[in-house]
Order: structure tokens, then C-alpha cells, then sequence
């Protein structure tokens, strides 16, 4: 089973920022913008959920 705080995110997904807007309101933290298609994988400083790309990277960036 994968860890509920590592969300895959796609070339649709971007730009990326955290918390998405699926997140319960509850949950919630300041939006932060989060370069994930640069390395393949990033942590919110705030909520410490991981995003992993999936994926070829955007042309153009």
C-alpha cells in the first residue's frame, strides 16, 4: 500500500502547489508552489506530503 502522503502529479497537475484543491478545508495550510517536474519528487515544507512526477517533463521547462 503506498503512503497516503505521497500523491503522483502529472504534467496536467502543474503548475503545483499544496495543498491541491481536493484537500479537506480542515487540512489546509498556506499555498506554497512546489517545482516538482525539476527533480521528479519534492516535500511540502508545511505538511511534509511528498509529490512524485510521473511522466515526461513539459517542454519548456
Amino acid at each position: 500500500m503506498a503512503d497516503p502522503r505521497e500523491i503522483e502529479v502529472t504534467e496536467q497537475d502543474l503548475p503545483l502547489h499544496c495543498p491541491t484543491a481536493s484537500a479537506p478545508l480542515w487540512s489546509r495550510h498556506p499555498r506554497v508552489f512546489l517545482d516538482v517536474a525539476k527533480t521528479g519528487r519534492v516535500l511540502c515544507p508545511y505538511c511534509g506530503t511528498q509529490y512524485v512526477f510521473k511522466g515526461a517533463a513539459p517542454k519548456g521547462h
